[in-house]
């Protein structure tokens, strides 16, 4: 042991080289210092990096998560408009020109509605068509010619009775007013043969296709479109500009060169932030190209080759960059559902501000590395200066010994707290070891049977008692009285069973379970089960006089003793076990101490205990009897004194005659 524990080293047949506590401590803590010290610059990057990574995938997700939501959003809206046309709108059934106030009444209102529609139709079984686009996108306006103070176009198409088709254009102003009208040439336009009607024609659900570029304005572009409720052949579609997406891409940018795109289901970019590309990829789609992602863009497809399987994190090294990749799936109900967004930022870009804030945090932990380097050193003599002393306190704990220990005193609080929360902790282990005996406790940690909940067969002894007419001696008299009998009473058991190396194991009211051969091994556990009930007896005879003598009730007291085998280990739960044991052989010693009764004895044991000592115990046979619980009958057994009593005890004699016949 060390200087600070105040005893010197044992020598082994092997020489250890040891040192002064004090000394090694302190040379540790330098030397733990001084490799931190050269640990902490690397370690402090890394988190920092680490850091401004999940920073950076936290703001992606947000960004993810606003463009899920704006997509979800958008189509929720759009599919709602699209449906409730195609539910309730009785002007729609109609072909133009019936009822055209109605028709342009309800789709300008509609379209008033959302900022992200383009415009909003109607296609006919016979191939009629009407549509009403705003014109605040300056395509439209540019495309139709519209008058200044026209702020919606009105474009219907009928056809005749010989099946010709005749084309019409209404201009409107913010009121509802018509500015102007124009006759438009047939130019051939079938709605029937447009890929929103067919998608949608004579079907339930609403439809989505796109996205493409509108052919008037240029934009990129989707639309959804549903069957009339009331005609399936009456096809309501609406179109939605999806340069608010793009712009949102392009905007939202979390730094200089992050890009945002949206992929299909087949992996192919449909929508990106940067318009370039995102017109090259439409041009490439409506050539009939297979892979829109096809386009020479390096960026792009480097990130395709390197997304995880599933939504998350991943990297990306291109032309020599990190990038950072967050993919989200789409959850809208039909816009773009199944496609995933892409968000891909420079990690150089990311980390910038974590790495130039860095070189700052170095400097600074350098500085406190060195000042903790001396501190350490100063520390380390003051704190090894109590450790011994706590270190004596602690093994003393462990062995159960409760004397009181000097208070300890030093100049670190950390120390002095220790010292007395140590001192505290003896106080509560000495409080709890008056409800669990301490030689219990000791014998099970040396046995190793208390090592959390669990438990294993064995061999036990069980022994139960019981105090004969313990209700009518409660009745008579006052629970404080009635308690302090006990603690009186029980102290005999107490001090009997534990010298005769048995364990109380539980007190039951005013019964006593003990057991021997269990935690610790104890070869003649059944002998001295007897020789202890015995022992008690006597005791029992001296303390029954003395109650009698002050006026006080006797406890008259039975035994019921049995050898088994028994489940023996820590049961119930996590937070409170009690070492206890469990089967047929505790039910039966608990069954032999209610038989006394039957026969006026006061001391039963069975066949099993008899076995085991009958050549040191004096036994008188009963016969075989049924005790409650057990199918079989018993061998009853009354316990009446030690071999070395029998020419003293008539009685005995008797019983030992009449068990070698038994035996026999």
């Amino acid at each position: 042991m060390s200087e600070a524990g105040g005893k010197p080293a044992a020598k082994s047949a092997a020489a250890v080289w040891t040192r002064p506590l004090r000394s090694l401590l302190g040379l540790a803590m330098a030397a733990l210092l001084i490799a931190v010290s050269g640990t902490l610059v690397g370690l402090d990057y890394w988190r920092a990096r680490k850091a401004a990574i999940v920073d950076a995938e936290t703001d992606m997700r947000a960004f993810s998560d606003r463009l899920v939501d704006r997509l979800g959003i958008l189509s929720g809206s759009t599919t709602a408009l699209v449906g409730f046309t195609a539910s309730i709108a009785n002007s729609i059934l109609v072909p133009p020109p019936d009822r055209m106030s109605d028709k342009i009444k309800l789709l300008r209102e509609i379209i008033a509605q959302s900022q992200n529609l383009d415009g909003i139709y109607a296609g006919y079984p016979d191939g009629a068509f009407i549509q009403v686009v705003t014109l605040k996108a300056k395509p439209w306006r540019i495309a139709l010619n519209a008058p200044e103070k026209a702020v919606v176009a009105v474009r219907s198409m009928q056809i005749d009775a010989g099946g010709e088709q005749s084309n019409r254009l209404i201009f409107l102003d913010e009121d509802g007013n018509q500015l102007l009208e124009r006759r438009l040439l047939a130019t051939g336009y079938d709605p029937r043969r447009r890929p929103w009607y067919q998608v949608a024609v004579n079907g339930r659900k609403p439809a989505a296709i796109g996205p493409y570029t509108m052919v008037t304005t240029d934009a990129p572009g989707m639309t959804i479109s549903q069957a009339h409720r009331g005609n399936g052949g009456i096809v309501i579609g609406a179109d939605i500009d999806l340069a608010t997406i793009t712009d949102f891409l392009a905007r939202e940018r979390l730094t200089t060169g992050t890009i945002a795109f949206i992929m299909d289901a087949a992996g192919r970019p449909i929508i990106h932030s940067d318009r370039a590309l995102m017109a090259r990829m439409l041009a490439m789609k409506e050539k009939g190209e297979r892979d829109s992602g096809s386009f020479s863009d390096p960026l792009v497809s480097g990130i395709r080759t390197t997304l995880p399987k599933d939504d998350g994190v991943s990297f990306a090294t291109i032309d020599g960059r990190v990038y950072v990749v967050m993919t989200t799936s789409v959850k809208s109900a039909l816009l773009l559902a199944g496609h995933r967004t892409v968000v891909a930022a420079p990690l150089d870009e990311l980390t910038e501000t974590a790495n130039r804030n860095l070189y700052q945090g170095l400097a600074i932990s350098a500085t406190v590395v060195f000042l903790g380097l001396l501190s350490a050193l100063f520390l380390a003599r003051v704190i090894t200066r109590s450790l011994g002393e706590l270190t004596d306190n602690a093994n003393r704990l462990q062995d159960l010994d409760f004397t009181a220990p000097r208070d300890l005193n030093s100049h670190v609080t950390e120390i002095s707290s220790l010292g007395r929360a140590m001192n505290r902790a003896r106080d509560a282990i000495f409080t709890f070891a008056l409800y669990v005996p301490k030689e219990l406790v000791r014998k099970g940690i040396e046995s190793g049977q208390f090592a959390g909940r669990g438990a294993r067969r064995q061999e036990v002894t069980a022994w139960f008692t019981d105090i004969y007419d313990f209700t009518t001696i409660s009745e008579q008299h006052s629970p404080e009285e009635v308690v302090a009998l006990l603690s009186d009473y029980f102290d005999i058991f107490n001090e009997t069973v534990s010298a005769h190396g048995g364990e109380i194991i539980q007190f039951l009211g005013d019964s006593v379970f003990a057991m021997w051969n269990a935690p610790m091994s104890d070869e003649h556990h059944a002998e001295n089960a007897c020789r202890c009930a015995l022992a008690v007896e006597r005791k029992l005879t001296v303390f029954n006089a003395d109650l009698k003598a002050r006026g006080l009730p006797e406890l008259r007291t039975r035994f019921g003793i049995h050898t088994g085998t028994a489940v023996v280990g820590s049961v119930g739960a996590k937070e409170r076990l009690q070492y206890t044991a469990m089967g047929d052989t505790v039910n039966v010693a608990s069954r032999l101490e209610g038989t006394n009764k039957v026969y006026g004895t006061t001391i039963l044991a069975s066949s099993a205990v008899v076995a085991q000592c009958a050549d040191r115990i004096l036994f008188r046979p009963l016969g075989q009897a049924q005790v409650k619980g057990r199918a079989t009958a018993l061998l009853l057994y009354e316990v009446v004194g030690e071999r070395m009593d029998a020419e003293q005890c008539p009685q005995a004699q008797e019983g030992t005659e009449a068990l070698g016949a038994t035996r026999i």
